[in-house]
């Protein structure tokens, strides 16, 4: 098992994935390429980022991904907010989600803040 493993935010991406996956699978086919694609893409990159910065020796360094990490928390939450503007996602569906990203964006936060601190 590696570090990141661990970690319950990158758990908590792991559970944001499925549901975001689930979620844009109904969008328009002409979304394939745009937006589906941009959401899953920032939604991995998330995951991808903790795994990443966990790895990493130097706390700056860490810190780095983390941040990248915020990043994509970020431009996800736009993208759910067009999604909705658009009507493929329902107002519920766009809050649950929504609300998961905060979480996550809390606990990246808080990562960054320990590589802060030592």
């Amino acid at each position: 098992m590696q570090t990141f493993e661990k970690l319950r935010v990158w758990q908590s991406t792991r559970i944001f994935v499925r549901l975001l996956y689930q979620a844009t699978i109904n969008f328009p086919d002409e979304e394939r390429f745009g937006l589906i694609s941009q959401m899953r893409r920032a939604a991995i990159s998330i995951s991808s980022n903790i795994a990443e910065g966990s790895g990493r020796s130097g706390k700056k360094d860490q810190a780095h991904f983390y941040t990248m990490a915020y990043g994509s928390v970020l431009e996800l939450y736009s993208q759910l907010i067009l999604a909705n503007d658009l009507n493929y996602l329902k107002q519920e569906e766009t809050k649950l989600l929504q609300d998961q990203l905060n979480a996550i964006g809390a606990q990246i936060n808080g990562l960054k803040r320990a590589t802060n601190r030592v």
